[in-house]
């Protein structure tokens, strides 16, 4: 442990990178003869991250966007984006790395899938599609409660199956 606090802490991005994407329209090209434009959006979030090797770590922020017509009846385009990173991660604490990789990460990877996903719905014809920042800090926080409240709960004889380190999904 002495070892660890007198090591220099590092974090450093190796590569960015689409891990995987798909954009589906399946209205088109009818929806394109549609008078109005009034999508009900909804987005899916989740984060997770994998051991890629001594002291690196790939993180995926996932992300699927799904635009419905103002009735919720029809599709109108399905977005599943999966924004990758691999970081350099060390001589962190445990506390420290799960910030890093439930917060501070997600945040660096979302910049890129906001692009990819507006630049994607604008090529499929499509208006502009604008996704609004995300506080990863928040739902980071949110998930560390939830899992200390799911572990309490398993002690006391309750579920304990808390999901993903990183939050499990979100909807915005």
């Amino acid at each position: 442990m002495a070892e660890q606090d007198t090591a220099e802490k590092r974090l450093a991005i190796i590569k960015i990178y689409v891990k995987d994407f798909s954009l589906e329209s399946p209205q088109a090209p009818e929806i394109f003869q549609a008078k109005e434009w009034a999508p009900q959006t909804n987005l899916n979030l989740r984060s997770s991250h994998t051991s890629a090797g001594e002291n690196m770590h790939e993180v995926v922020l996932t992300l699927t966007v799904e635009a419905k017509d103002k009735d919720g009846e029809n599709v109108l385009f399905l977005v599943e984006l999966q924004q990758a990173g691999l970081f350099d991660i060390r001589n962190y604490t445990q506390e420290e790395f799960g910030a890093l990789v439930g917060s501070f990460c997600p945040n660096i990877l979302f910049p890129y899938a906001r692009e990819t996903i507006a630049s994607m719905v604008q090529k499929a014809g499509f208006p502009e599609f604008v996704l609004q920042p995300i506080n990863f800090d928040a739902l980071y926080m949110q998930s560390v409660a939830e899992q200390a409240q799911a572990a309490g709960a398993g002690a006391n004889g309750g579920d304990a199956n808390g999901g993903e380190t990183n939050g499990g999904e979100t909807n915005k």
